[in-house]
């Protein structure tokens, strides 16, 4: 098998996490809404261990937090939840970005259908947007704001700390897309003026199927959601359905952990990008990003004169890495990240995406080099 190199997709889960997975599923399986005995009681008790592990990364209650089946159920849950609201309050405008995530770009375009007005602010060549412009953008009859963290593609880090600051004072509700950046970037997702945040548990070593949304108050005010779903009343009525406890239980292992340990994953993950670049360099890579506000474990480079789909071949036994979204990589359409950044066709039809782990296994990365000069003939 190639070495794994594509942790935006999905990250492996944490050995640790995944021993307390497998006992909550085989051993304490009760569950977490049976309050007549002691298995539901255990069941109940590790949702709330998770609860409280979750809000403390994130200077939250562990009220705040409502466990949904990854980051795509909770944007979709903080943009359409909020619906009812700006349509009885009247405001029903929305800012969001043009590299956000398919999760949020759909149901800003649901919105949209629905009669809400919508600013779509594009990025820079770097892919990173302006606060100003976001901000300029919002209105007195603005419902949402929307601003992923950090782009799943490039690892550029938008401006979120001078986007929370900048809406101060006003009404509009700020949404940020944090499945790159929960357990990484935690000091920034603690600003107390965001108001809903997204994360999941397979983009930080923990289970599939599991995330968050993070409901901040303002004040007493919690943000006015509507649930999408109905039946049980689970989770405040926002999120109905029987909790998979060892899967929560395994986000909120995996979000103390990943919290704790930032300072050293971030430190690996930097030197391999400098050795991966280094290695590279024969071959002549275009970063394709911000070079300075990104991610440690993100790179997203082309080649000149090199297809991607043909180098992801030429390094078939060597490296699994991808060519965007693990989302949409099925429907082969060039990057609307990239596309948004207004970089040349051919750059980004050739744009790979190489992302790691902190203790990413090996490889030859000169070897790497030689077979892309291979296929241009170099």
């Amino acid at each position: 098998m190639p070495a794994y190199w594509d942790v935006s997709a999905t990250t492996p889960v944490d050995p640790r996490v995944a021993e307390l997975v497998l006992r909550l599923m085989t051993e304490e399986f009760g569950n977490a809404g049976s309050r007549t005995h002691e298995y539901g009681a255990a069941a109940l008790s590790e949702v709330s261990t998770a609860r409280r592990r979750i809000a403390s990364c994130l200077a939250a209650t562990p009220e705040e937090v409502v466990f949904t089946s990854g980051a795509t159920e909770a944007d979709n849950l903080a943009l359409l939840g909020l619906r009812a609201h700006g349509e009885t309050t009247g405001r029903r405008h929305v800012v969001t970005t043009a590299v956000e995530h398919k999760a949020v770009l759909e149901p800003v375009a649901e919105l949209q259908k629905s009669g809400f007005d919508v600013d779509v602010i594009p990025p820079n060549s770097n892919g990173i947007v302006d606060a100003e412009r976001v901000l300029s953008a919002v209105r007195d009859d603005t419902l949402l704001v929307s601003v992923m963290h950090a782009n799943n593609e490039t690892g550029a880090i938008q401006p979120i700390p001078d986007i929370s600051a900048g809406l101060a004072g006003r009404e509009a509700h700020l949404h940020v897309d944090a499945a790159q950046t929960f357990g990484k970037l935690d000091d920034e997702l603690s600003h107390p003026r965001i108001d809903l945040i997204s994360l999941s548990g397979h983009k930080v070593f923990g289970p599939k199927g599991v995330g968050a949304l993070i409901t901040r108050r303002r004040g007493w005010r919690r943000p006015p959601l509507t649930p999408l779903t109905f039946g049980g009343g689970q989770e405040r009525g926002l999120r109905p359905g029987t909790l998979p406890v060892p899967l929560v239980a395994g986000l909120g292992l995996a979000a103390r952990l990943a919290h704790e340990e930032r300072a050293s994953r971030h430190q690996a993950a930097e030197a391999l990008r400098t050795t991966v670049l280094e290695a590279l360099s024969p071959a002549e890579p275009q970063l394709n990003g911000d070079p300075d506000r990104r991610l440690p474990h993100i790179l997203n480079i082309s080649f000149p004169d090199a297809d991607g789909e043909a180098v992801m071949l030429a390094w078939r036994d060597l490296v699994a890495v991808s060519n965007g979204s693990a989302c949409t990589s099925a429907s082969y359409q060039p990057s609307h990240v990239l596309t948004a950044m207004q970089l040349p066709e051919a750059r980004v039809r050739g744009a790979l995406r190489l992302s790691w782990a902190h203790d990413a296994a090996e490889v030859d990365w000169s070897e790497a080099a030689r077979r892309v000069n291979g296929l241009r003939g170099v």
